[in-house]
């Protein structure tokens, strides 16, 4: 089978090759993504002999100035190549086996075949490799039935399963992720063999765990990559924060919601509306706090009182656990999760301004991402419900608009600041000073007073004549 390969970057390697005579092939996913039409921009050159010198070779015929990277440790190099306003990166390896001990995922590597290149690959859909050379150029190489796999949407490793993911376990990941992204189903042999293997995805960095998991996240249904993760054995390992949530719990015939299929649906209905990595990230974490917040009551049934505010505290500890970011990122989601029970007790009951204007002032510009996981967090299978939450919802978006354009509460400042009062009374630092700027900050909420200096200027002078303060001659 020969396939057309439209970028001019596979002849310029099959010509190089051709003069170098060796043998050059594009592996992997670029092949896997030409069959099924997605976009890549990274190639994966494949020699047999020393991909090194080939990638130097091929950066020198293009262009002088191009900087190749080399990795030696790897047998490795790269560089960046441009076409069309597109910048791919090409990376080129000699053709190698391995083999593994088993207490490590650091591989014995030799020179091989490009037969013992492929079958180290993990998955027979990254197994298919394409010729470059001038004499066979866009000749498929399947030995293990890639083409037919993507067909029919399957995922199965080129041999062994055990010795597969026994040899580098974030292969189990990877074939989870693949299942997520591509909508695949993972033959039933191979799944069993993850399930056997789960333990050994211990010795992985949490690094190139996290990769892995942000890409679950963001594939089309992360509920798929999860649930396998869950039944796989891994989400225990990874994440037993998430697979936590799993289970219903009965007294006295009543039961609460499994939290976790309830998260899985908030997360695929934000990830339906957003491809905003946290976003997706404070929707899987937004209920993480129950666990630790449940109670029964002979009254009222399951509770979860809190569970928010202990939700917020757990998103730092968990990030920091998985190597995620602990800046602006950390401190969204953090937000989201604390808040985001705020929308649906406003929807519960009267709008008021106040409490509108309060949460507005709280959440600052990440309100419309707040409303949108709040709208997801809508689960229920009864209609009528869920339409009356959405009515209440509309009304609760109309506030905040009104609100926003009246008063100017988003992440507004006290027209009177720390600074001014210290400077109109002669006070250094003091509790009082606080007292008078949560007073302010509270009427303004409450629409008391307006959000001007002039109103909050006359409130700062009388609340300081209740607490004995005079302003100082000036």
């Amino acid at each position: 089978m020969s396939i057309l390969l439209d970028n001019p970057i596979y002849h310029i390697v099959g010509d190089v090759a051709d003069r170098m005579n060796v043998q050059a092939y594009a592996v992997g996913g670029v092949v896997r993504d030409y069959f099924l039409h997605r976009h890549c921009t990274d190639i994966d050159i494949v020699c047999i002999g020393n991909g090194i010198e080939l990638a130097k070779a091929v950066a020198a015929d293009i262009s002088p100035s191009i900087e190749v990277a080399v990795f030696k440790n790897f047998g490795t190099a790269s560089f960046h190549y441009h076409h069309h306003g597109v910048v791919w990166q090409i990376e080129f390896v000699g053709a190698r086996r391995e083999s593994y001990h088993f207490d490590s995922r650091k591989p014995i590597v030799e020179n091989g075949t490009l037969e013992d290149d492929q079958n180290r690959r993990d998955f027979t859909i990254n197994a298919m490799a394409v010729s470059l050379n001038k004499d066979t150029f866009g000749e498929l190489l399947d030995p293990f039935g890639g083409i037919q796999d993507l067909n029919n949407g399957l995922i199965r490793t080129p041999l062994d399963p055990d010795i597969t993911f026994s040899d580098d376990p974030l292969r189990m990941m990877r074939a989870i992720r693949f299942a997520s992204q591509l909508g695949f189903h993972i033959l039933e042999s191979t799944f069993e063999a993850i399930q056997r293997n789960a333990s050994r995805i211990k010795i992985v960095s949490i690094e190139r765990i996290t990769v892995e998991l942000n890409k679950i996240i963001l594939s089309p249904s992360p509920s798929l990559g999860f649930k396998l993760l869950l039944k796989s054995g891994l989400l225990d390992i990874i994440f037993p924060e998430l697979s936590s949530l799993r289970g219903v719990e009965t007294v006295e015939g009543r039961s609460h919601k499994d939290n976790f299929y309830h998260t899985m649906q908030v997360l695929d209905n934000v990830a339906a509306k957003s491809d905003n990595l946290w976003l997706r990230w404070a929707a899987l974490l937004h209920d993480i706090g129950k666990p630790a917040t449940k109670r029964y009551d002979p009254k009222l049934g399951w509770t979860f009182h809190g569970h928010e505010v202990r939700g917020g505290k757990m998103v730092k500890r968990i990030f920091s656990r998985l190597r995620l970011p602990l800046d602006a990122k950390m401190k969204y989601v953090e937000k989201l999760v604390t808040l985001h029970m705020r929308p649906i007790v406003l929807a519960e009951d009267v709008v008021t301004d106040s409490a509108v204007r309060r949460l507005l002032f709280e959440a600052g510009d990440d309100i419309d991402d707040l409303m949108a996981l709040c709208e997801a967090d809508i689960t229920s299978k009864n209609e009528d419900k869920v339409r009356r939450y959405m009515k209440n919802f509309q009304l609760v978006r109309s506030k905040l608009i009104e609100l926003e354009e009246k008063d100017r509460i988003r992440n507004f400042q006290p027209p009177v600041s720390g600074q001014d009062i210290m400077d109109t009374f002669g006070l250094p630092p003091c509790r009082e000073i606080g007292t008078i700027k949560d007073a302010i900050k509270d009427a303004i909420l409450d629409g008391i007073i307006p959000n001007e200096r002039e109103a909050a200027w006359k409130m700062m002078i009388d609340l300081a004549a209740t607490l004995g303060l005079t302003p100082k001659e000036q």
